[in-house]
């Protein structure tokens, strides 16, 4: 059975193969380059803060969008290589030959499901390991890790991608018994449960670190820390984020006429409200995940993605034993 499916992917896999070797030599180029100038920046700033944020660290521009292959990878990975995996089998009706043989099916979906799973891990971690090494420089310049983005693309989260965007392409081509469904479904799915997870769940894996200060002072968030909202919030609980575009509508009755000014451009002064706002009960908040949390937040992304990976490909083997003799 493996020699099989060294037979039947083994021009997909020479293909993949050659891309990632020309993705890997671009990366590696520009990332050298990018290095060496971020460790002259160093040099040259010695230390100083404000002239690093001052130093453009500048990698070539087409590079630039390469990390987020990883991103496009495994849905294409899902589509072209898992949709096709058992649907291509039931369209051409080969499944009748094949599993005719002394290879029972849970032997076959086994072996070429686990050989599959097995190179989308791979194409994903080489593809994130290259990222991560490039974004070195950006993330110790920027602190930006953390942020969504370059926390979808770095670390181990987008070898739970590729697994899971895999195991979907052979659950909806099993179900779908169509390949062209199958590729619809991995698509679409991807994508909206990509969104759902990044945008609603990972902000509340760990709760997070709200900081209260005086708004007569100001509050910086650590470096590296994702920030989720700052503001300025009542003793009501009414919140305001940050920019006080909305201040107007909430602010108390006494601390109005001190908000002509900032608000309009006509004088006045921000900080006399802001102390007036403070009488009445009024408070900054910042609420951020720590960047010590970077790491605990990829491995649970990448369990939930492995556990709905794992629940596909059980839902696959149910469906292809039922009529197995």
């Amino acid at each position: 059975m493996t020699w099989l499916v060294w037979r039947q992917y083994r021009a997909q896999g020479a293909i993949a193969f050659g891309l990632l070797a020309a993705v890997a030599a671009v990366v590696l180029i520009d990332g050298f380059q990018m290095a060496a100038h971020w460790h002259s920046m160093l040099v040259t700033c010695a230390g100083n803060s404000a002239c690093l944020e001052g130093q453009p660290l500048v990698g070539n521009g087409v590079v630039s969008d390469l990390p987020y292959v990883s991103l496009i990878v495994p849905v294409v990975l899902g589509m072209l290589w898992g949709a096709p995996l058992v649907a291509h089998e039931l369209e051409t009706r080969t499944s009748d030959f094949a599993w005719a043989q002394s290879v029972t099916r849970t032997r076959w979906l086994t072996i070429k499901a686990g050989w599959l799973l097995l190179a989308a891990a791979v194409c994903g971690g080489a593809l994130a390991a290259l990222t991560t090494w490039w974004s070195a420089p950006i993330n110790a310049w920027q602190g930006s890790a953390f942020e969504p983005g370059p926390f979808d693309t770095q670390g181990i989260v987008p070898v739970g991608y590729a697994v899971f965007a895999m195991a979907l392409g052979i659950a909806a081509g099993t179900v779908a018994r169509r390949t062209l469904p199958a590729i619809a479904v991995v698509l679409g799915g991807f994508i909206g449960l990509r969104l759902l997870i990044s945008d609603v769940l990972r902000p509340h894996y760990i709760a997070a670190v709200t900081h209260y200060y005086s708004l007569t002072s100001s509050f910086t968030p650590p470096t590296s820390a994702w920030v989720l909202g700052q503001g300025a919030i009542s003793r009501t609980g009414v919140v305001v984020p940050q920019g006080w575009g909305s201040l107007g509508y909430v602010v108390p009755a006494a601390c109005r006429s001190l908000l002509a000014g900032p608000a309009t451009g006509k004088g006045g002064s921000m900080s006399a409200m802001f102390s007036c706002l403070q009488a009445h009960g009024w408070r900054g908040f910042a609420s951020y995940q720590p960047g010590y949390r970077y790491w605990p937040f990829q491995g649970i992304e990448t369990g939930i993605y492995v556990l709905l990976a794992a629940a596909l490909i059980a839902v696959t083997f149910a469906i292809v034993r039922r009529r197995d003799a």
